[in-house]
């Protein structure tokens, strides 16, 4: 196990904290805390100041020196954190530091897909198990790991140890799977599916679901697209002779005509094309 400082025990490094009880907020930001110090640590940068780690995260300093307060890391000042020990903190506080073993339940595009991501290792876990309820799929190798039917869950989870389930198969089929996730003893559960799960207390589901991160972004468009669309109309309004009401528009004036020009000749004549707001 890695080893951590006992906050106020100077100097020790066999002493592990204790596990302190994080504002789910906080235990969200931590995974982008890490992320960012092993993009730094393998940049080879030993100390990170917070407002460094905080650019690098994504997030407000005040935020990120108040998450890691609560682990016990300070900082020390005009030097920063030590990007390894931080490391090594955040690690034992998610849970990293043994490696968990995942149940993929349906390997069809997204699940076929998932079961290639190489990115999971580094972060900690593990595909133990793979499995579908489709026959045809059952003795395909992803990976390197073979397909099991479904009916094979039990055994199979008390084999590997399953610590958490993902579940990837269609929405009519999710809550069954997660059923008999429960019924072995899974009690983490990752579900791509896009449904709610039923579940009973004491069991943790995270939701994933594309297409509502899509719409959230298309509402994002749209607003944006209703701001700029408001700005280009306020911005016309208030040029001479655009779209307003003022005395530009009872006089005749044309805009980007030098006014010069309408006191020297009197109002330019606006016929059809060159009527204001034409």
């Amino acid at each position: 196990m890695s080893q951590h400082r006992q906050p106020g025990a100077s100097g020790r490094v066999d002493a592990v904290p204790a596990l302190p009880d994080l504002p789910e907020a906080t235990v969200g930001r931590l995974p982008e805390y890490l992320r960012a110090l092993h993009t730094l640590a393998e940049s080879g940068h030993e100390t990170v100041s917070s407002e460094g780690l905080a650019n690098a995260a994504g997030v407000n300093s005040a935020k990120l020196r108040k998450d890691l307060s609560q682990l016990g890391s300070y900082g020390t000042r005009g030097v920063g954190y030590d990007t390894t020990l931080l490391i090594e903190q955040i690690e034992y506080v998610l849970g990293l530091t043994q490696r968990r073993a995942v149940a993929l339940v349906g390997v069809g595009n997204l699940g076929h897909a998932l079961a290639g991501y190489a990115g999971f290792v580094s972060r900690g876990f593990r595909i133990a198990a793979l499995f579908d309820a489709d026959t045809a799929r059952v003795g395909e190798q992803i990976n390197g790991l073979v397909v099991r039917h479904i009916t094979e869950l039990p055994a199979v989870a008390a084999q590997e140890a399953i610590a958490i389930g993902v579940i990837a198969t269609p929405a009519a089929a999710a809550q069954q799977v997660a059923d008999e996730l429960v019924a072995v003893g899974v009690t983490s559960i990752l579900n791509f599916a896009p449904c709610v799960l039923t579940v009973p207390a004491g069991v943790d589901v995270r939701k994933v679901d594309l297409a509502i991160e899509l719409q959230i972004l298309s509402f994002h468009e749209h607003r944006k697209s209703a701001s700029g669309h408001e700005h280009r109309k306020s911005a016309l309004t208030a040029i001479p002779g655009g779209l307003g009401t003022g005395a530009g528009a009872a006089t005749g004036y044309v805009a980007g005509v030098d006014p010069g020009l309408h006191r020297a000749a009197g109002p330019l004549p606006t016929g059809p094309a060159e009527a204001v707001g034409s």
